[in-house]
Protein backbone atom coordinates (compact mmCIF):
# COMPACT_ATOMS: atom_id res chain seq x y z
CA UNK A 1 0.00 0.00 0.00
CA UNK A 2 1.24 3.48 -0.90
CA UNK A 3 -1.61 5.88 -0.07
CA UNK A 4 -2.81 6.40 3.50
CA UNK A 5 -5.63 8.53 4.93
CA UNK A 6 -5.64 9.29 8.67
CA UNK A 7 -8.84 9.93 10.62
CA UNK A 8 -8.08 11.10 14.17
CA UNK A 9 -10.26 11.44 17.24
CA UNK A 10 -9.16 14.89 18.42
CA UNK A 11 -10.39 14.21 21.94
CA UNK A 12 -7.76 11.48 22.23
CA UNK A 13 -4.96 13.20 20.30
CA UNK A 14 -5.76 16.90 20.72
CA UNK A 15 -2.30 18.18 19.78
CA UNK A 16 -1.94 15.66 16.90
CA UNK A 17 1.33 14.42 18.41
CA UNK A 18 0.56 10.77 17.69
CA UNK A 19 -1.04 11.58 14.35
CA UNK A 20 1.98 13.51 13.13
CA UNK A 21 4.33 10.79 14.37
CA UNK A 22 2.46 8.22 12.27
CA UNK A 23 2.29 10.58 9.28
CA UNK A 24 6.05 11.20 9.50
CA UNK A 25 6.77 7.46 9.63
CA UNK A 26 4.64 6.83 6.54
CA UNK A 27 6.28 9.61 4.56
CA UNK A 28 9.80 8.60 5.65
CA UNK A 29 9.07 5.26 4.01
CA UNK A 30 8.24 6.97 0.72
CA UNK A 31 4.48 6.67 1.00
CA UNK A 32 1.73 9.27 0.66
CA UNK A 33 -0.26 10.33 3.73
CA UNK A 34 -3.17 12.77 4.01
CA UNK A 35 -4.93 13.87 7.20
CA UNK A 36 -8.73 14.09 7.18
CA UNK A 37 -10.43 17.48 7.43
CA UNK A 38 -13.44 17.82 9.72
CA UNK A 39 -16.20 20.34 10.33
CA UNK A 40 -17.12 21.93 13.68
CA UNK A 41 -19.14 18.85 14.69
CA UNK A 42 -16.20 16.55 14.01
CA UNK A 43 -17.61 15.05 10.80
CA UNK A 44 -15.32 14.36 7.86
CA UNK A 45 -15.92 16.96 5.13
CA UNK A 46 -16.92 14.86 2.09
CA UNK A 47 -15.42 17.12 -0.58
CA UNK A 48 -12.01 16.90 1.11
CA UNK A 49 -11.77 13.10 0.89
CA UNK A 50 -8.98 12.40 -1.64
CA UNK A 51 -9.13 9.84 -4.43
CA UNK A 52 -6.90 6.80 -4.53
CA UNK A 53 -6.68 6.13 -0.80
CA UNK A 54 -5.80 2.49 -0.16
CA UNK A 55 -5.99 2.51 3.63
CA UNK A 56 -7.82 4.59 6.21
CA UNK A 57 -5.95 4.68 9.52
CA UNK A 58 -8.46 5.42 12.29
CA UNK A 59 -6.84 6.77 15.47
CA UNK A 60 -9.13 6.47 18.48
CA UNK A 61 -11.40 3.84 19.96
CA UNK A 62 -14.18 1.65 18.64
CA UNK A 63 -16.56 4.62 18.50
CA UNK A 64 -14.15 6.54 16.29
CA UNK A 65 -13.86 3.61 13.91
CA UNK A 66 -17.63 3.13 13.72
CA UNK A 67 -18.12 6.82 12.95
CA UNK A 68 -15.42 6.75 10.26
CA UNK A 69 -16.94 3.61 8.76
CA UNK A 70 -20.33 5.28 8.50
CA UNK A 71 -18.93 8.45 6.93
CA UNK A 72 -16.64 6.64 4.47
CA UNK A 73 -18.92 3.73 3.51
CA UNK A 74 -19.51 5.10 0.01
CA UNK A 75 -15.80 5.57 -0.75
CA UNK A 76 -14.64 1.97 -0.49
CA UNK A 77 -11.60 2.77 1.67
CA UNK A 78 -10.61 -0.22 3.86
CA UNK A 79 -10.02 0.81 7.47
CA UNK A 80 -7.46 -0.13 10.10
CA UNK A 81 -8.06 0.95 13.69
CA UNK A 82 -5.18 2.10 15.89
CA UNK A 83 -6.35 2.00 19.48
CA UNK A 84 -6.11 5.19 21.52
CA UNK A 85 -9.03 4.14 23.68
CA UNK A 86 -9.45 1.45 26.31
CA UNK A 87 -10.65 -2.03 25.38
CA UNK A 88 -10.91 -1.67 21.61
CA UNK A 89 -12.64 -4.70 20.10
CA UNK A 90 -12.56 -3.19 16.60
CA UNK A 91 -9.34 -1.17 16.75
CA UNK A 92 -6.92 -4.01 16.19
CA UNK A 93 -3.53 -2.27 16.51
CA UNK A 94 -2.25 -0.90 19.82
CA UNK A 95 -0.41 2.41 19.55
CA UNK A 96 2.94 0.85 20.48
CA UNK A 97 2.67 -1.55 17.54
CA UNK A 98 1.82 0.91 14.77
CA UNK A 99 5.25 0.75 13.09
CA UNK A 100 5.22 -3.03 12.67
CA UNK A 101 1.63 -2.87 11.41
CA UNK A 102 2.54 -0.24 8.82
CA UNK A 103 5.68 -2.12 7.81
CA UNK A 104 3.54 -5.10 6.85
CA UNK A 105 1.13 -2.90 4.90
CA UNK A 106 4.02 -1.34 2.97
CA UNK A 107 5.11 -4.69 1.53
CA UNK A 108 2.22 -7.17 1.84
CA UNK A 109 -1.34 -7.34 0.61
CA UNK A 110 -3.41 -7.36 3.82
CA UNK A 111 -6.33 -9.56 4.73
CA UNK A 112 -9.54 -7.55 4.44
CA UNK A 113 -12.73 -8.54 6.22
CA UNK A 114 -16.14 -7.52 4.90
CA UNK A 115 -18.65 -6.61 7.61
CA UNK A 116 -22.39 -6.31 7.09
CA UNK A 117 -24.36 -3.19 7.98
CA UNK A 118 -27.99 -2.57 8.92
CA UNK A 119 -30.50 -0.35 7.18
CA UNK A 120 -33.30 1.02 9.31
CA UNK A 121 -36.39 2.79 7.97
CA UNK A 122 -38.90 4.59 10.17
CA UNK A 123 -42.49 4.63 8.88
CA UNK A 124 -41.23 4.18 5.32
CA UNK A 125 -39.77 7.70 5.30
CA UNK A 126 -36.52 8.23 7.23
CA UNK A 127 -33.71 5.76 6.39
CA UNK A 128 -30.26 5.42 7.96
CA UNK A 129 -27.54 2.77 8.18
CA UNK A 130 -25.67 1.33 11.14
CA UNK A 131 -22.49 -0.69 11.50
CA UNK A 132 -23.08 -1.85 15.08
CA UNK A 133 -26.74 -1.67 15.99
CA UNK A 134 -30.15 -0.06 15.77
CA UNK A 135 -31.70 0.43 19.21
CA UNK A 136 -35.28 1.31 20.14
CA UNK A 137 -35.62 2.51 23.75
CA UNK A 138 -38.14 4.21 26.01
CA UNK A 139 -38.03 7.95 26.63
CA UNK A 140 -39.09 10.11 29.56
CA UNK A 141 -40.52 8.39 32.62
CA UNK A 142 -38.85 5.33 34.08
CA UNK A 143 -41.30 2.77 32.81
CA UNK A 144 -41.26 -0.09 30.34
CA UNK A 145 -42.79 -0.03 26.88
CA UNK A 146 -44.29 -2.80 24.75
CA UNK A 147 -42.64 -3.57 21.43
CA UNK A 148 -44.08 -6.05 18.92
CA UNK A 149 -41.35 -7.70 16.83
CA UNK A 150 -42.29 -9.10 13.41
CA UNK A 151 -40.03 -11.19 11.17
CA UNK A 152 -40.96 -11.46 7.49
CA UNK A 153 -44.47 -10.33 8.36
CA UNK A 154 -45.10 -12.83 11.18
CA UNK A 155 -45.16 -11.93 14.88
CA UNK A 156 -42.00 -13.19 16.60
CA UNK A 157 -42.52 -11.82 20.09
CA UNK A 158 -43.94 -8.99 22.16
CA UNK A 159 -41.44 -7.52 24.59
CA UNK A 160 -42.35 -5.47 27.64
CA UNK A 161 -38.97 -3.94 28.29
CA UNK A 162 -36.80 -0.84 28.35
CA UNK A 163 -36.19 -1.42 24.66
CA UNK A 164 -34.64 -3.74 22.11
CA UNK A 165 -31.30 -3.97 20.30
CA UNK A 166 -30.96 -5.16 16.69
CA UNK A 167 -27.26 -5.88 16.26
CA UNK A 168 -24.90 -6.89 13.49
CA UNK A 169 -22.27 -9.55 14.28
CA UNK A 170 -19.73 -6.71 14.57
CA UNK A 171 -21.98 -4.96 17.08
CA UNK A 172 -22.45 -7.97 19.33
CA UNK A 173 -19.43 -6.89 21.43
CA UNK A 174 -21.09 -3.52 22.10
CA UNK A 175 -24.44 -2.68 23.70
CA UNK A 176 -25.69 -6.18 22.87
CA UNK A 177 -23.00 -7.74 25.05
CA UNK A 178 -23.75 -5.36 27.93
CA UNK A 179 -27.43 -6.34 27.70
CA UNK A 180 -26.57 -10.03 28.01
CA UNK A 181 -26.62 -10.89 24.32
CA UNK A 182 -24.33 -13.44 22.63
CA UNK A 183 -21.04 -12.70 20.89
CA UNK A 184 -21.03 -13.63 17.20
CA UNK A 185 -18.06 -13.92 14.85
CA UNK A 186 -17.95 -10.48 13.17
CA UNK A 187 -17.62 -11.87 9.64
CA UNK A 188 -20.91 -13.77 9.92
CA UNK A 189 -24.09 -12.57 8.20
CA UNK A 190 -26.98 -12.48 10.68
CA UNK A 191 -29.04 -10.34 13.05
CA UNK A 192 -29.10 -10.60 16.83
CA UNK A 193 -32.22 -9.34 18.62
CA UNK A 194 -31.67 -8.65 22.33
CA UNK A 195 -34.30 -7.16 24.66
CA UNK A 196 -33.14 -4.55 27.19
CA UNK A 197 -34.22 -5.39 30.76
CA UNK A 198 -37.34 -7.32 29.71
CA UNK A 199 -40.11 -7.99 32.22
CA UNK A 200 -40.18 -11.71 31.48
CA UNK A 201 -38.57 -14.94 32.61
CA UNK A 202 -37.35 -15.61 29.06
CA UNK A 203 -34.68 -13.00 28.39
CA UNK A 204 -32.90 -14.87 25.59
CA UNK A 205 -31.67 -13.18 22.44
CA UNK A 206 -32.85 -14.34 19.03
CA UNK A 207 -30.45 -14.92 16.12
CA UNK A 208 -31.84 -14.58 12.58
CA UNK A 209 -30.48 -14.90 9.02
CA UNK A 210 -29.36 -11.68 7.33
CA UNK A 211 -31.98 -12.20 4.60
CA UNK A 212 -34.86 -11.67 7.04
CA UNK A 213 -36.75 -8.40 7.45
CA UNK A 214 -37.45 -7.26 11.01
CA UNK A 215 -40.22 -4.84 11.97
CA UNK A 216 -40.50 -3.19 15.39
CA UNK A 217 -43.88 -1.68 16.24
CA UNK A 218 -44.26 0.57 19.28
CA UNK A 219 -47.50 -0.26 21.10
CA UNK A 220 -49.83 1.99 23.06
CA UNK A 221 -49.29 2.26 26.78
CA UNK A 222 -51.84 1.60 29.50
CA UNK A 223 -55.33 2.98 28.85
CA UNK A 224 -54.30 3.88 25.31
CA UNK A 225 -51.56 6.29 26.38
CA UNK A 226 -49.16 7.35 23.66
CA UNK A 227 -45.69 6.05 24.48
CA UNK A 228 -42.63 8.12 23.62
CA UNK A 229 -39.47 6.34 22.51
CA UNK A 230 -36.39 6.85 20.38
CA UNK A 231 -34.52 4.99 17.66
CA UNK A 232 -30.74 5.34 17.55
CA UNK A 233 -28.30 4.27 14.87
CA UNK A 234 -24.87 3.28 16.25
CA UNK A 235 -25.60 5.53 19.22
CA UNK A 236 -24.92 8.52 16.98
CA UNK A 237 -28.16 9.44 15.26
CA UNK A 238 -31.32 9.63 17.36
CA UNK A 239 -34.85 9.84 15.95
CA UNK A 240 -37.90 10.34 18.23
CA UNK A 241 -40.70 7.80 17.71
CA UNK A 242 -43.96 7.00 19.47
CA UNK A 243 -46.89 4.58 19.63
CA UNK A 244 -47.90 3.25 16.22
CA UNK A 245 -44.55 3.96 14.61
CA UNK A 246 -42.81 1.11 12.78
CA UNK A 247 -39.06 0.64 12.37
CA UNK A 248 -38.08 -1.75 9.59
CA UNK A 249 -34.60 -3.26 9.76
CA UNK A 250 -32.90 -5.22 7.00
CA UNK A 251 -29.40 -5.94 5.76
CA UNK A 252 -27.90 -2.87 4.07
CA UNK A 253 -26.44 -2.98 0.58
CA UNK A 254 -23.46 -1.09 2.03
CA UNK A 255 -20.65 -3.04 3.68
CA UNK A 256 -17.58 -2.08 5.69
CA UNK A 257 -14.08 -3.36 4.91
CA UNK A 258 -11.65 -3.71 7.81
CA UNK A 259 -7.95 -4.43 7.39
CA UNK A 260 -6.56 -7.21 9.57
CA UNK A 261 -2.79 -7.30 10.10
CA UNK A 262 -2.61 -9.76 12.98
CA UNK A 263 -2.59 -13.54 12.70
CA UNK A 264 -4.76 -14.13 15.76
CA UNK A 265 -8.20 -15.65 15.35
CA UNK A 266 -11.31 -13.83 16.52
CA UNK A 267 -11.61 -16.18 19.50
CA UNK A 268 -8.02 -15.55 20.59
CA UNK A 269 -8.61 -11.80 20.34
CA UNK A 270 -11.76 -12.10 22.44
CA UNK A 271 -9.89 -14.11 25.07
CA UNK A 272 -7.26 -11.40 25.29
CA UNK A 273 -9.70 -8.49 25.37
CA UNK A 274 -12.05 -10.05 27.91
CA UNK A 275 -9.39 -11.36 30.28
CA UNK A 276 -10.14 -10.07 33.75
CA UNK A 277 -13.48 -8.50 32.74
Amino acid sequence: MDNFYIITNLLKDADLKITNEIKKYIEENGKRCILSEKDEQGHIIPETIPDGMECGLVLGGDGTLIRAARELKEYGIPLLGINLGTLGYLTEVEIGDFQSALDSLFVEKPRIEERMMLQGTINGKFTETAMNDIVVTREGELRVIQLDIYVNGGLLNSYVADGVIISTPTGTTGYNLSAGGPIVDPTAKMFVITPICPHALNKSSVVLPAEDVIEIVICDGRYGKVEEASTTFDGAIRVPVSSGDKITVRQSKDTIHLIRVGKESFMNTMHTKMKGN
